[in-house]
């Protein structure tokens, strides 16, 4: 069985799940706000104009928090699909690898980060068209520096999601997982003021996220991070992590 039929499965099984659910809910806790308080942006003292502190402030709670706490729950949720009712010995005792079956899984786990990244850029539009409505100020951004943004934060938190996938996989207690995840979050905030940022994976979607605050006025952002010593550790946690997760993959149901 290969990786894209495991990868088909497993999207089957969280069709009647609230994952999706999980995702959107927080989004939307997010922009309401932001639309509620949008007068709040005309006395900003960052320097910032008005539709770039909605935007960026928005999306700033969302690479910080919401997001790596969605990811987190899904690791978790993801892995409990297969260890309720013996989900893991019934797909182990057909012709699949553990190792695939934990590929595939974190396949699913991108995807679903990605639907999350959509929404959220898909929700900013209409929040951006209220909140212009109701200031008499045009609070929308260019698509595409939208969409850059999104797509930016959405890559560098791929080794960030192989952290949280490598916790759910080895830690069998949804309860210490979830609680390592969210705990993993809050030293992000001190370690970004920091020159090893780029050795915490927590740091990387707020990091460069924050880096584009330095182009307030600019309708088109250009990525201003050092990609040495960045990309080569990135690239080395996201494989150190998936390798042991695979594994240690349904290592417990296999003995």
């Amino acid at each position: 069985m290969n990786l894209l039929t495991i990868f088909h499965i497993e999207l089957k099984k969280i069709r009647r799940t609230h994952i999706i659910w999980i995702l959107l809910i927080p989004l939307i806790l997010l922009w309401i706000p932001a639309i509620l308080n949008a007068d709040s942006n005309f006395s900003n003292t960052a320097g910032l104009s008005p539709e770039m502190n909605f935007f960026f402030q928005t999306f700033l709670g969302l690479s910080w928090f919401m997001y790596p706490a969605s990811l987190v729950v899904i690791t978790v949720m993801l892995n409990q699909l297969e260890r309720s009712n013996q989900g893991i010995q019934k797909m182990l005792s057909l012709p699949v690898s553990a190792a695939g079956l934990c590929l595939g899984k974190f396949l699913v786990l991108l995807l679903l980060a990605a639907f999350q990244m959509f929404m959220m850029t898909a929700l900013y539009f209409p929040a951006a068209f209220m909140a212009s409505h109701s200031t008499g100020y045009d609070f929308v951004l260019p698509l595409s520096s939208v969409l850059y943004e999104a797509l930016i934060i959405y890559i560098s938190s791929i080794p960030m999601a192989a952290f949280y996938w490598l916790a759910a996989v080895c830690i069998r207690t949804s309860v210490f997982s979830v609680g390592i995840g969210l705990a993993s979050i809050v030293p992000s905030v001190l370690l970004i003021n920091t020159k090893a940022w780029f050795a915490y994976p927590m740091c990387y979607p707020f990091y460069i996220l924050s880096q584009f605050l330095g182009q307030p006025q600019a309708d088109v952002f250009t990525l201003s991070v050092d990609l040495f010593p960045l990309l080569p550790v990135a690239v080395a946690v996201t494989l150190i992590c998936l390798i042991v997760s695979c594994l240690f993959f349904g290592r417990a149901e296999r003995r």
